[in-house]
Formats: structure tokens, C-alpha cells, sequence
């Protein structure tokens, strides 16, 4: 058990390495977004002063939304699956979009887009390298 391990880990460059535990990090944060959303769901924590059913139609939807997403990531993310790659750029673009095209209904949060988009640009960077170390 312990050879394969170290096997596996050998045969991984730094660069993927690397991405793996930003995955897994990812992971983590998405995980404790996704319990936030479920306990407005089930009215454990309010939202604003509100609980989930005192809330706009529009903010009830994205926190199911975000609520089912956010889980589905984090475990494609820990996995280092690529479903798990393509549900997070969706739930973080799905993000950038609502704070952006719907901020009249979702408000602006800019420092939240600034975030999505910095983790994309990393994720990106971390690739390009990693592709280049795989063709070494």
C-alpha cells in the first residue's frame, strides 16, 4: 500500500502536485459554502435577517442552486476528477454572472468576482505549467 502511494506520488510532476492540493483546498471552501447553503435551507441560519422563506424568489432559487453545485464541486474536486474541474468553472462563472449581468437583483461584489476570477487565472497558470512539465 505505502510503495503504490509513493509510486503515485512520484509519477506526478510538482506542477500537478501542486494543482491537487488546490483542488483540495477548493474542495474544503466549497464544502463549507455548501452547509451554509443548506442551513438557510432548512432555516438553521438566516440570510440577511430572513430565513429561506422569507426570502425573494430569486435568492431562494440560487441558494438551492449554489446549495446542490457547490457540494457536487467539492467532491469532484477532491476526487481531481475533470466533471469536478468543469462544475467548479461553472459555479464560479455562474458566480461572476450573477454579481455582474443580475447585480440588480443580486448585488454587486466585487471583491467575491475578483476572487472567482483570481482562482480561475491560478487554476489556468498551474495547468499551463503542468502540461509543459508533462511534455519534458
Amino acid at each position: 500500500m505505502i510503495a503504490s502511494v509513493k509510486g503515485y506520488f512520484r509519477s506526478k510532476t510538482p506542477f500537478q502536485q501542486m494543482i491537487r492540493w488546490y483542488f483540495r483546498l477548493m474542495a474544503i471552501q466549497l464544502l463549507g459554502g455548501g452547509v451554509i447553503h443548506w442551513a438557510r435551507i432548512v432555516e438553521y441560519v438566516e440570510w440577511r435577517g430572513k430565513f429561506f422563506s422569507e426570502m425573494p424568489a430569486d435568492w431562494q432559487i440560487a441558494t438551492v442552486y449554489f446549495a446542490v453545485i457547490d457540494l457536487v464541486a467539492a467532491v469532484g474536486l477532491w476526487l481531481v476528477t475533470s466533471w469536478g474541474v468543469v462544475i467548479w468553472l461553472l459555479r464560479a462563472l455562474s458566480q461572476v454572472v450573477m454579481h455582474t449581468v443580475f447585480a440588480d437583483s443580486f448585488g454587486q461584489r466585487p471583491y467575491e468576482i475578483t476572487f472567482y476570477l483570481l482562482t480561475i487565472a491560478i487554476y489556468l497558470i498551474m495547468h499551463y505549467y503542468a502540461e509543459k512539465e508533462k511534455q519534458k
